[in-house]
């Protein structure tokens, strides 16, 4: 007797029709179905391969660009009168400021960061391959034949030779300066600018504690009085400045210098260079910033003008 319930015909699934579509000679069916799925895995898989290509390709034309820019030439800049470290810094956008500037190129401009004279080359954004200067050779003496002069002749002919040029040294050593017998001058030789105690806001303490002369940039700046070079270097607002200490125990200074020709420690005779002038530190033009002081320090200032006039100078 047969059983209750009906027998239920197991349901193939699609892998067993193909299968079984395999066994019963649907090879011809089953192989092309197989072949046309990798097909389509190759097409999808092509476009993949050759983006990553074109990824590939760009990587390594940015990898090859990244280096010429990074060794692209660095500049070099030529000093011109007025300059210091700072302005070239900030006007050439130098990473690291002034002071990566003077690590750069410390051996050509030496020691003393505040003093570059014009002409000098700077390198801006790289270490500088430049030399340091060679010390100068001394010049080789004239050799002395027998046909030479005799000692008495040679002599009398040198001290003619020393009082003729000694005027023309004086000459030049005080230009057109106003020199008094005793000694002293102006700093140098244009007029005054801005007055002593002239009131104005742009002056820390309310007025101007100094006597402004008129002075192109490069223009020789002079000691007013036989000295002792106190400080001769950088000195914030003022710039390039140097400081002497007087006889009288007054002291003389003279700001905003392009360059500096004496040191600390120096003796100076009135009359005698130490610098050049310029519009270094917080100046609006070039001009020589004078004062006198019964210190070396800021504050102490007097009257500058009277005070040359009191050591017999025309001012």
């Amino acid at each position: 007797m047969p059983a209750n319930g009906k027998h239920r015909r197991k349901k193939s699934t699609f892998l067993t029709r193909g299968l079984v579509a395999a066994g019963t000679g649907g090879a011809v069916v089953a192989l092309p179905l197989i072949g046309a799925t990798g097909a389509h895995a190759a097409e999808q898989a092509a476009p993949a391969a050759a983006s990553g290509a074109v990824v590939t390709a760009a990587a390594q034309v940015k990898a090859q660009a990244a280096p010429a820019a990074q060794t692209a030439a660095p500049k070099t800049y030529s000093v011109v009168a007025g300059d210091y470290l700072s302005k070239i810094a900030a006007e050439h956008d130098v990473a690291g400021g002034w002071q990566r500037l003077y690590s750069d190129n410390r051996q050509v401009v030496g020691e003393n960061p505040s003093l570059i004279l014009p002409g000098m080359k700077l390198t801006l954004g790289a270490k500088s391959t430049a030399k340091a200067a060679a010390p100068a050779a001394p010049k080789a003496k004239a050799k002395v034949t027998q046909k030479a002069a005799p000692t008495g002749e040679q002599t009398r002919a040198s001290r003619s030779t020393e009082r003729a040029a000694a005027p023309a040294a004086a000459a030049q050593s005080s230009g057109s300066t106003q020199t008094a017998s005793s000694g002293w001058v102006t700093p140098v030789a244009g007029g005054i600018s801005t007055s002593y105690r002239t009131a104005g806001a742009m002056w820390s303490s309310g007025y101007h504690t100094g006597a402004d002369f008129i002075a192109s940039s490069g223009t020789t700046v002079r000691a007013v009085g036989a000295g002792t070079v106190i400080s001769a270097g950088w000195s914030g607002a003022y710039g390039n400045e140097v400081v002497i200490k007087h006889a009288d125990g007054n002291y003389s200074q003279y700001a905003h210098l392009s360059s500096l020709a004496v040191s600390a420690g120096q003796s100076v005779s009135g009359g005698q260079q130490i610098g050049l002038s310029g519009s270094t530190g917080n100046s609006t033009g070039p001009h020589l910033h004078f004062e006198i002081r019964t210190s070396p320090s800021y504050g102490s200032d007097v009257d500058p003008l009277a005070y040359l006039r009191q050591h017999g100078v025309s001012v």
